[in-house]
């Protein structure tokens, strides 16, 4: 589905990649009804994104927040009349520990934003999208939810989840006008430590130089649009995660022990 004319609702729009999706949608003479859980990010998002910015409307709320999610679709129409796209982008990591260390208010909070939050939107604005002559649905899995990482294992379930449920929906979906595209970003530049309340792990503390080298934002955020436009089912963002799928793939045990060889650096 092209961009162009069309309303597209973006959850996570205040900072990182959701950002740059922004200003990629507007670009292409979209209108976005940006969401997010922070005004100030949101304000400033609208802010940098100049004379464009008179095409977005702003959404404060918790995607985890079911009855503000359920409210949200009339909200966006008052706006612009109509909803063609939804790009569910918001999601938080875990802290860097193991399963054993992590206490179970984080984990429903992970859960919850990173599962229930895409669900609700999906449930949510699905109903307006089948009513589109053609619609789309994004939403934004990682490179953890198809390899398993170890200090980021709540996390990784959350977004394997969320592979599942996309591929479910793209197989149920293929007889409508509704096209869904799930994305595995690899190693992306965004302050996702941050947003999601969590210390960066103690390599990155201590300077010592990563063997990754993060995508910058935007690019990534050019990658998902692009593969939206293309109808593509399935969008790889970055050298890392391509490598990796292709690595666990053909030599699950051998990618494991790979990952598990990197993260034992940090969680040690």
């Amino acid at each position: 589905m092209k961009a162009e004319n069309k309303t597209i609702v973006l959850t996570g729009a205040g900072s990182g990649i959701g950002r740059e999706l922004t200003f990629a949608l507007l670009e292409k003479g979209a209108s976005v009804a940006a969401v997010d859980i922070s005004e100030a990010a949101l304000k400033e998002t609208q802010k940098l994104a100049g004379d464009k910015g008179k095409n977005m409307s702003l959404h404060l709320l918790s995607i985890s927040d079911r009855a503000a999610v359920e409210a949200l679709p009339e909200q966006v129409l008052a706006v612009h009349k109509q909803v063609d796209g939804l790009i569910n982008n918001a999601g938080i990591i875990q802290p860097f520990v193991r399963v054993n260390d992590l206490e179970y208010a984080t984990i429903k909070r992970v859960v919850d934003v990173n599962f229930y939050g895409t669900l609700y939107m999906i449930k949510a604005f699905l109903p307006y999208l089948l009513k589109r002559p053609e619609a789309h649905i994004v939403n934004i899995s990682s490179m953890g939810g198809f390899l398993p990482v170890p200090g980021q294992s709540v996390y990784g379930a959350t977004k394997a989840a969320v592979k599942l449920l996309t591929e479910g929906l793209h197989s149920e979906l293929v007889e409508t006008a509704v096209r869904v595209t799930l994305v595995f970003p690899g190693a992306i530049a965004t302050n996702i430590s941050d947003n999601s309340g969590v210390k960066a792990p103690r390599q990155a503390d201590s300077g010592k130089k990563s063997k990754f080298h993060p995508m910058a934002s935007d690019k990534a955020a050019a990658a998902i649009i692009k593969g939206m436009e293309k109808n593509k089912a399935r969008v790889m963002v970055g050298k890392d995660a391509k490598f990796m799928l292709k690595l666990y793939t053909t030599s699950p045990s051998f990618a494991r022990n790979f990952i598990r060889k990197q993260m034992k650096e940090l969680l040690d």
